[in-house]
């Protein structure tokens, strides 16, 4: 029997399959479902900074505006809720998740500035989360902000909530920055003790009938688990944190390469919203057939079998294969 066991931000979980932020975790039943399914962990949707600051009706006209952005998912998973806009609400649902299930629960805090609402993550801890996931979502748009005062800004910002908890923190992050590693080690070294790899970056569309500028949420598709993956696979090693990959984790094949490129875990909501439950029970199934097959004994003995530190050819991940893939479409 394959030994599926992994460790994420100091939590020993049966597998490495954990609920990504995302509307699921509204639904306590919906939680238990996939918990009964076989996820390992949930990562709670975010509870955002200008929530904290403003409660905003406005704020709550645009989140709903494109709620039907999620219909493919409502035929598995009816009354999948919409964020929150009260805080105390959202503390209350992480008393709930807690009370219902047995796997872990990760509150999420999304903003970019320091201040009073950092409080918040205190509060979180307060609520019964066994760790935090700080989402840094922000596209700057000012041409007076420079690369490195907007790190500062950031790096600041995990400090602070750092210091109002005792649970461990994990930074999600996007991956336009110009010296990532550099980076990525700052934020360990301001405190977090994982990282998430990587935050989808949201583009809106323009509607040419009604000439307006409209939201556009897409399913993630698994093209997109290449970026985090070469990303984890570089830093693995480098940077002592537990890594976590999500965005394009939607087949077992996706968790294996996530493991081999030095993964804690690979969080999934894309297509759990798409296939529901099933889905991650179909998974696991296929990961320990795949072990048994390969004779792997552990999850833990593939974790960083195929990082840069560790493949025959480093240069696969950087410069060098660039021009490789070139030469291969003559």
């Amino acid at each position: 029997m394959v030994d599926l066991k992994t460790t994420y931000l100091g939590l020993a979980l049966k597998n490495p399959i954990v609920v990504s932020s995302s509307p699921l975790s509204e639904n306590v039943e919906i939680i238990q479902a996939l918990e009964a399914a076989g996820v390992s962990a949930v990562v709670m949707h975010s509870l955002f900074e200008e929530q904290i600051i403003h409660e905003s009706l406005e704020l709550d006209h645009y989140l709903n505006r494109d709620a039907e952005s999620y219909a493919e998912a409502l035929q598995y998973f009816p009354e999948v809720g919409r964020y929150t806009l009260t805080p105390d609400t959202y503390l209350a649902q992480v008393k709930k998740l807690k009370a219902g299930l047995q796997i872990p629960v990760i509150g999420s805090l999304n903003g970019v500035s320091t201040g009073g609402w950092v409080d918040y993550a205190k509060k979180i801890e307060d609520a019964g989360a066994d760790a935090l996931e700080l989402n840094i979502y922000y596209l700057c748009t000012d041409v007076e902000i420079s690369g490195t005062e907007l790190e500062s800004t950031y790096i600041t910002l995990v400090q602070d909530v750092c210091e109002q908890v005792s649970i461990p923190v994990a930074v999600k992050i996007s991956p336009s920055f110009t010296a990532l590693p550099n980076f990525a080690r700052s934020l360990v070294e301001a405190g977090a003790q994982g990282l998430v790899f990587f935050n989808r970056f949201y583009q809106p569309d323009f509607d040419l009938e009604a000439l307006e500028v409209v939201p556009n949420l897409k399913l993630s598709s698994p093209w997109e688990l290449r970026l985090p993956l070469r990303w984890i696979a570089i830093l693995y090693g480098q940077i002592e944190t537990d890594f976590a990959l999500t965005s394009g984790v939607h087949k077992y094949t996706g968790v294996l390469k996530a493991m081999m490129a030095g993964a804690k875990v690979t969080m999934m909501a894309s297509a759990l919203l798409e296939k529901g439950p099933a889905r991650v029970a179909k998974i696991l199934e296929q990961l320990e057939t795949w072990m048994v097959e390969n004779e792997y004994q552990s999850i833990e003995q593939m974790q960083g079998s195929m990082s840069q530190q560790a493949v025959a050819d480093p240069s696969a991940f950087e410069r060098a294969n660039y021009m490789k893939v070139l030469n291969s479409l003559k």
